[in-house]
């Protein structure tokens, strides 16, 4: 692919897009007209419109993990994408090549791991409260949830965090296991998120469980074809159960929950 067909990706022209006072591009058709693999490739982007619509309009900083392109000068079409469809929101990049040929207004990037504690806090001391994260790295599941650790509890109260990929949770050559149950790829971290979306009903199973940070700030967790969506909030709903479950006559009494979950733990 010629230059002239990079220096295209970076300034489309966007003539063919909805015009209007009130007419405005769907995420998927900016997609397209940026050529991001977030829609053809994948299937991504109508559910990130659902979920980020309501921060159109918004003042706020979203980070995306991953800018593509993988020479170093390439890339970047995801951010142009974002900056496009969120009218008025920094966008940030983190890439493990140097990407500061794709900034421009609005488009920041850094270089680094996605694991790199001293780069992460980097973009934060910079940045500041970050309310939109979507982690298109390296995919590798080790990665994805220590990424999800040093970062999840830094996002700001409400906001989104999306993992990209997960199906190479499945994958052994990036890191994934061919066992379902492998309580360290990037599905178990969401298996225990939906675990301990229900943390209220565990103490009827172990009256010294102790909830957990995500137990506590993961609101709902939406699930698609290799992409998951998290919403951060309050997680204090309550039960609504008023009597204590009893075991069935004969089984084996239940190992304390903490135990249980102690292998999926994501915490740092």
């Amino acid at each position: 692919m010629g230059e002239r067909w990079w220096q295209w990706l970076r300034h489309p022209r966007l003539d063919s897009l909805p015009i209007g006072p009130t007419a405005r591009p769907s995420l998927t058709e900016l997609a397209q007209q940026f050529k991001t693999d977030k829609w053809g490739l994948h299937r991504y982007t109508p559910h990130y419109e659902h979920h980020f619509g309501p921060w159109r309009d918004r003042r706020f900083t979203m980070l995306e993990i991953g800018i593509g392109g993988y020479a170093r000068k390439r890339g970047g079409a995801s951010l142009r994408m974002w900056k496009a469809f969120f009218g008025d929101a920094q966008i940030v990049g983190l890439d493990i090549e140097d990407k500061s040929s794709v900034e421009e207004h609005r488009i920041r990037t850094y270089q680094g791991s996605q694991t790199d504690p001293a780069v992460l806090e980097r973009i934060l001391a910079d940045q500041g409260e970050i309310s939109i994260i979507v982690d298109d790295g390296s995919h590798r599941p080790a990665h994805v949830r220590e990424t999800f650790a040093r970062l999840f509890p830094r996002l700001a109260p409400e906001g989104l965090y999306a993992i990209e990929d997960i199906q190479t949770s499945y994958w052994p050559a990036w890191g994934g296991s061919a066992d379902l149950h492998d309580p360290a790829t990037s599905m178990a971290l969401v298996k225990d998120l939906l675990d301990g979306l229900h943390h209220e009903e565990f103490p009827f199973l172990d009256e010294g469980y102790e909830p957990t940070y995500t137990d506590l700030h993961v609101q709902a967790v939406h699930a698609y074809h290799n992409l998951v969506i998290i919403e951060k909030g309050s997680n204090r709903e309550g039960t609504n159960s008023t009597r204590t479950p009893r075991l069935r006559p004969g089984a084996p009494p239940a190992r304390p929950v903490a135990e249980q979950r102690a292998p999926y733990r994501h915490q740092p």
